[in-house]
């Protein structure tokens, strides 16, 4: 898949993810809906955060380091999208079951840290 199909493709569903997150936020009604509703819900944002933050991190990779080669930098800007995706998406679990502390926060960064830290050892290898 050449850089330009993968972009547009991505930019599709990304704005779809957006349109069934947007949805889901005006359809479930969170005081009476079941874990299906947020299930649609934290999926459907989960799907959205990884589409946006790939290609935001991919454009920003691409303009700031142009001697690179396309497949490094998507490959690096998808994987870290989808880490961020999330803790995003944990921190919102955390909050709605009122456990959010700086201390999860931090143990939860920390976590994700390693699991970066040790893709990036694992793939040199």
């Amino acid at each position: 898949m050449s850089l330009k199909k993968y972009l547009i493709f991505m930019s599709i569903a990304t704005v779809i993810c957006w349109s069934a997150f947007a949805y889901v936020i005006f359809t479930v009604n969170p005081a009476i809906t079941n874990w299906i509703g947020f299930g649609l819900f934290y999926t459907s944002l989960f799907l959205a955060i990884i589409g946006t933050s790939a290609i935001l991190g991919f454009v920003v990779r691409f303009i700031a380091l142009k001697q690179e080669i396309a497949f490094r930098l998507v490959n690096e800007a998808f994987r870290q999208s989808f880490l961020f995706a999330i803790l995003i998406i944990v921190s919102l679990l955390l909050l709605s079951q009122e456990l959010f502390t700086w201390l999860n926060l931090f143990f939860l960064i920390i976590g994700l840290s390693v699991l970066e830290f040790f893709m990036l050892s694992y793939k040199s290898k």
